[in-house]
Parts: structure tokens; sequence; C-alpha cells
């Protein structure tokens, strides 16, 4: 007997229900004839749910049979991730269509609870209407996403609109900047640049990278060039994981510069598997954002069609809803199929990830910046740069400004400047009352602190950091105790559950939090316990705008 054989058998045999022929058939006709991976379940979780509207039953016991799996492995992935909805023989599937509409905080400051309202009785049973969190378009708040679509500045009329007309899918943006035009404009110079270079020019370009000090732009701000030059040190084969899942409430930079210019971005990611010697990359993309995933499989195959070098393997991988998977260890979990769980660590993922092994792990916006960077020089990244700091920063910028949007502008440049400057001034009515500097988990500063310099290792002593640069704006029309519950709220509901001082701290948090008298000493302790014991940085940053609210914000108290 074959070992395909004997897995078969002991599938078959398994306790619990039984996969049928007519549900196996079934799977394999949505599937297709490609042989299935065990890593690739998510995946295949998607094409159900996006060909069905939900996930039957039968049809995820035929896909535990087919993969060789328990039942309960599969079930347990399907229902770990927001986006899946897992349908028993006897329930009711949902409605064909979905109606999603963000609550967090910039929107709920726009007025997503009255459009969550009006649109409810709006619908009846033929629309499913949700409440969800950030889906990464917080300049355009209040956001609803009506199947794929999103439909921005979103009011009642608009949305019923988008339904009527059947406007249910999210396409490729039409102005990116497609492979010719961008060879046209000198693009993937600088990596056949290196592959002509050798050794040399590699190390050449590690060392412009270490002095211009780039570094991780998703929110933990490691030096770049460091890691590359890690992972590279620990044996072969290495692989590539690109974070793309930017779920922090306030932050769409990512999705920016994606929708704009994303042969830069496969550039950036293409040095760095040449300089690290990796033999595959998989890049992770957050489900919101399907028509940047739709962008991206065109691109990435024009670019496999015809490449300015051998390329490696490169892998797209579609997210589910899940905040957690932001943090590079679950990613990794998610990209190997399974639920989006921190790793602990020791060790870390340099040097054991994806598969086991050795595992460069970036945000997109970091790698988009090394082919600027290599083709202008450390001095010219350096030259800019506010208040004693040095580079440029990508902030996204929400909440109550006459020009809300991503805003390129120096490192170091104060919230105040960010208003004036770039993002033009407050709302008319509107004068600043607080600020967020690093979305929902990077804690709430005071207008008397509007002139701290933003950056990486400049707001820790005031019980804040800049995280991957996401400020909203708050102006004296805001109540900063609802924007710190509206931030509770949403870390209780994107909790993993792996670690109870984030399961039950969180959620023990924000309901004393929507009491009407805050108890200060019960919620200290919860936030102490909450950031000395948690698991990964979910835990550990939930505390930080409820902190902040009660320290800086006591008459709202």
């Amino acid at each position: 007997m074959t070992a395909t054989a004997a897995k078969r058998r002991r599938a078959a045999n398994k306790k619990g229900r039984n996969a049928s022929a007519a549900d196996i058939e079934q799977l394999r006709r949505l599937l297709g004839d490609e042989d299935l991976r065990r890593d690739r379940l998510i995946e295949y979780l998607h094409r159900i749910q996006d060909t069905r509207g939900h996930l039957p039953a039968a049809l995820l016991v035929a896909l535990a049979h087919e993969l060789h799996l328990s039942a309960a492995e599969v079930y347990e992935v399907a229902t770990f991730y927001h986006h899946f909805d897992v349908v028993k023989d006897d329930d009711t599937p949902p409605p064909a269509l979905t109606v999603r509409v963000c609550d967090s905080i910039s929107c709920a400051m726009a007025g997503a609870e009255d459009l969550l309202s009006s649109l409810h009785e709006a619908f009846g049973d033929g629309v499913r209407v949700q409440r969800v969190p950030c889906v990464g378009r917080c300049a355009q708040a209040p956001v609803s996403v009506v199947g794929t679509f999103p439909v921005t500045y979103a009011t009642t009329g608009k949305v019923l609109d988008a339904v009527t007309a059947g406007n249910h899918i999210d396409h490729a943006p039409g102005d990116a900047v497609d492979l010719a035009a961008y060879r046209a404009a000198g693009g993937y110079a600088q990596l056949l640049r290196l592959m002509d270079g050798g050794e040399a020019a590699s190390e050449a370009a590690l060392v412009t990278l270490e002095n211009a000090n780039l570094r991780g732009l998703g929110g933990a701000g490691f030096p770049a060039g460091r890691k590359w030059r890690i992972v590279h040190n620990y044996p072969a084969p290495r692989l590539m994981a690109v974070n793309i899942d930017e779920g922090e409430p306030g932050t769409f930079k990512d999705r920016h510069f994606l929708e704009r210019n994303p042969h830069q971005f496969l550039e950036g990611l293409l040095i760095a598997a040449h300089i690290v010697a990796v033999d595959g990359v998989y890049i992770y993309l957050r489900d919101e954002y399907a028509g940047v995933r739709t962008l991206l499989q065109r691109e990435l195959k024009a670019l496999q069609a015809d490449p300015p070098c051998p390329l490696p393997p490169i892998e797209l991988r579609r997210g589910a809803g899940a905040y957690i998977c932001g943090e590079e260890s679950a990613m990794i979990e998610s990209i190997e199929g399974r639920r989006g769980m921190p790793r602990l660590r020791p060790p870390y993922i340099a040097e054991v990830g994806l598969f086991g092994r050795p595992t460069l792990e970036h945000n997109m916006e970091t790698l988009y910046w090394v082919p600027e960077i290599l083709a202008r020089g450390a001095d010219w990244f350096l030259s800019h740069g506010r208040n004693g700091r040095k580079g440029l920063r990508s902030f996204s910028v929400s909440g109550r400004v006459k020009h809300p949007g991503v805003h390129l502008a120096p490192a170091g440049i104060s919230v105040r400047e960010l208003i004036d400057q770039y993002a033009g001034g407050m709302l008319d009515g509107h004068t600043l009352k607080a600020y967020l500097p690093g979305g929902a988990s990077g804690g709430i500063l005071p207008a008397s602190l509007a002139d701290l310099p933003l950056d990486f290792d400049t707001l820790q002593a005031h019980g804040c950091f800049i995280g991957s640069a996401a400020v909203i704006v708050l102006s004296e029309h805001d109540s900063v105790r609802d924007v710190a519950l509206n931030a509770m709220r949403f870390f209780a509901h994107e909790s993993c559950g792996q670690c109870t001082p984030c399961r039950v701290g969180t959620q023990k948090a924000a309901a004393l939090m929507a009491q009407p008298v805050w108890d200060r000493a019960l919620l200290d302790d919860l936030c102490e316990v909450m950031q000395d014991a948690s698991i990964c940085g979910l835990g550990q940053a939930a505390p930080n705008p409820l902190r902040c609210a009660m320290k800086y914000f006591p008459e709202e108290f």
C-alpha cells in the first residue's frame, strides 16, 4: 500500500462524520484538479466562500478528507477568521449579499452608528448588514463595503444605489503604474545592477540601507539592513514573507502605495530576495483589499511572463479578516493554513519561521522604499527630517482635518506641523483636542503635546508610540472616553484568544469602560496584567489608549 493510500484509509476510518462521494465530487469541481496542499487550506476556504457565499459543513468535511485532516482541524480554521461563514446542515445560509459598515475610530467619528441604524431599517432579509472593524479607508469615512465594493463617504442613499446597481465587486485601480510604464521610467534598474554586480554590489546595497537607517515601517521599526544580514547568516533554504495585513485602525498607507505603483514594491521585494538569497516569497494581503489583490495578481502575472531576471517562486496569499495576523508569527501560522495564533518566542522567525525555515519578514512599505534609496543614496533619505530626526515617514492621517490621506513628510515632524502644513488644517469649527499618533494601539495624546517629534522612540516617555504612523486627529467635538472605549472593543473583538490576559482582559476592560463611572483602580490593574503577561503586541498595547485617557483627560471621568 502506498503512503498516499494509507493516509486516505486512515482518513476514511476516522471517527465522526465521513465525507460522501457526492460532497467530494462537488468540492473537486470547486477547487479544480490541482494537487491539494495543507498550507493552502485558507485559499480553498476562500474559493468555497466566494462561490457558495458561505462554507457548508458538508464541504468542510470533504475538504478535510481530501487534505487528510480531521474535520475539527478544518472547522477550527474556518471559524477563526471573520470573513468565513460556516453553515451547518440545519442552519439557514446568510443572504447572498452582505453590506459591511466600519465602526472603528475614524468612521465612528464620521457617523457610522447612524449609518448602521439606517441601513438596518432600509434592508429586509435579502441583505445582511454587519458592523466590522477598520477596512483601511479611514480618510474617506464613513465607509461601507457592498460585497467587496467600497462605498466611501457613505450615506444610506449611496449604499442603496450601490446595492441596486449591482456594484458589488472592488476592481483594480485604473491609474496604477503597470509593468511597461514602470520599466519605461527606469524601473528594475536597481535590481539588474545588483544581479550584474555580484556579492560586492549586494554588500554595497546593504551598507546604503544601513547608512540610511531604513527601519521596518509596519510598526516595529527594526533596522532593515541588519535584519537582512541576520536572516542571510542562517542556513538555506530561506524564505520571505511580506506583511500587507494593515488592520490597525487608522492605517491605510500600504494600500495607498500599492494602488499607485505596485512595481516599486515588487522591485524592492526582489532586491531583498536576491540579497538574502531566499528560495520563495509569500505575500500576505488583507482580504479587505480586493481591488489591490486583483491588481497584484495581474502585475505579478505580467512580471512572471516577462521577468527582468530569474524570479523566485512568489505566492500571493489572502487574509481572511483577522487583525492578529498583522503580527509576524500569526501571519506565518495563517500562511501555513492554520489559525493566526502568535508563536511563543524564541525562536524568532528569522531562525525558525515559515515551514520551519529562516524567514525574512517585512512590511510592504519598507520594501517600497528600497529601490529609491538605492537609486538616490542614503544621503538623500537622511536629508529629510525635523527636530533632530532623519528620514521620511508616510503618515495615514484621518479625523478632523481638511485633507485626510497619506502624507509623506519628514520624520520628526510634529502633529501640529503635520496638520497645518500637509493636512490642510483643522476642519472649520474644530480645534485640536487630542490625537492618536499610532492608530488604536499607539495611545492618545493631548493638544498640549502637539509639538512632540513624531518618529520611532520619541513618544514612549509619554505612554505612546508611532507604530505605523496612523494619525487620528480629534477635536473638542469628540469624546476621548468614547475613542478609548472604541479601541478597547476593537482589541476585544480581534484577540485571538490564545492567552487569558488578552482574551479576558480586553473583554473585562471594555465592559468596565462602558459603565458611567470608571473603576480606575481596577482598570489600572487590568492594564498592568495585559501589558506584562500577554503573549503578543495586541494584548501588550491594548491598555495604551485607556491609560492615556485616564492620564491626560481626567476631566472626562
